[in-house]
């Protein structure tokens, strides 16, 4: 009975002494992580490399020792850097950068000295990238306020100006090391915040203004040159109008007095018929209108118009004595005078 317990006890003591070897002679890769092996605390080479997900072995520690990066991508904020354009404009710049290990090797030589943990290696390699971001965020100065912003839809160099940073930071570095030397790649960059100081602002604020009253002026006087232009071509038009108006009404002045001629001369024969026929027309133009006449009842034809014309005359009897009926309105005449 006791040799049986010794065998279990045995036999339980040498599960957990394996299991203890096996757990300290492997691990795991995620397929989000690369790890880095190092024996007695150094790595020996492209072989220190493990990127491929699965189990794997190694010595037990402290002959070697596993550390694992996280290869996805990570997002680095740089703090707000005021920079200077190139129409000396003074603009607060904020950018960002997004970057992966992509040599976990390199990057574990480099970064290393910070700490045993990888998150001390990531805060070491961060503070490099900060460094060299807000340097490459002095490309600014290359460009223009109005490079930046433009009011047509996709005019503004943002777009290049993140280039150039992503080139600049990417590229060598005062030590003439690029981040493929720390195991690094650089993905993305980006700026996601411009402010404008608020001297800066009354500026671009007085130079928008005084582009507007150029481009109105400019607008103005090429109205006016416009508006100079139409109205000389109106002008001209006209007089050519004028002119042949003028040409045709001489040619048909010209042609009526030809053709009035023939009637003249008809009319000089008879003199009292075309002076009885100006005044016909004369007459006729004259009473074409509300026009008020005073005649004289003594005229011919007119007295029958006189209020005395038909007194003391009969009833059914017709006044055909116009010489009684004119010393009638004459008599007549002569009482209203007394």
């Amino acid at each position: 009975m006791k040799k049986m317990k010794r065998f279990v006890l045995w036999t339980v003591a040498g599960l957990f002494v394996l299991a203890l070897l096996a757990f300290a002679s492997s691990y795991s890769v995620r397929f989000t992580e690369a790890a880095v092996v190092t024996t007695f605390g150094k790595a020996s080479g492209e072989g220190s490399n493990r990127s491929e997900p699965g189990l794997h072995f190694k010595w037990p520690y402290p002959i070697q020792s596993v550390t694992k990066y996280d290869t996805r991508v990570r997002l680095l904020q740089a703090r707000s850097e005021t920079q200077q354009t190139a129409d000396d404009f003074q603009l607060i710049v904020e950018g960002f950068a997004t970057y992966r290990v992509s040599d976990p090797l390199a990057f574990y030589r480099r970064f290393s000295n910070a700490g045993s943990r990888p998150i001390d290696h990531f805060r070491a390699a961060e503070v490099m990238l900060s460094s060299r971001l807000r340097a490459a965020l002095g490309e600014t100065s290359k460009y223009r306020m109005d490079d930046l912003f433009v009011e047509r839809v996709g005019g503004s160099r943002l777009p290049e100006l993140e280039q150039d940073v992503l080139r600049l930071m990417s590229g060598e570095s005062d030590a003439g090391e690029s981040l493929d030397a720390y195991g690094i790649e650089v993905t993305l960059v980006g700026i996601d915040r411009i402010v404008l100081p608020e001297q800066t602002t009354e500026t671009v604020m007085n130079r928008m203004a005084a582009n507007r009253d150029r481009l109105a002026s400019q607008y103005t006087s090429e109205g006016q040159a416009i508006a100079r232009t139409i109205q000389a071509s109106a002008q001209a038009d006209a007089q050519r109008i004028r002119a042949f108006a003028e040409s045709r009404a001489k040619e048909i002045i010209a042609r009526g007095e030809q053709e009035a001629a023939q009637f003249l001369r008809q009319q000089q024969t008879h003199p009292e018929l075309a002076v009885f026929i100006q005044n016909l027309e004369m007459m006729r133009d004259v009473l074409a209108k509300r026009v008020t006449l005073v005649l004289s009842v003594k005229d011919f034809g007119l007295n029958l118009f006189s209020p005395a014309a038909l007194r003391d005359i009969g009833e059914g009897e017709v006044p055909i004595d116009f010489d009684k009926l004119d010393d009638g309105l004459s008599n007549a005449g002569e009482g209203g005078g007394q």
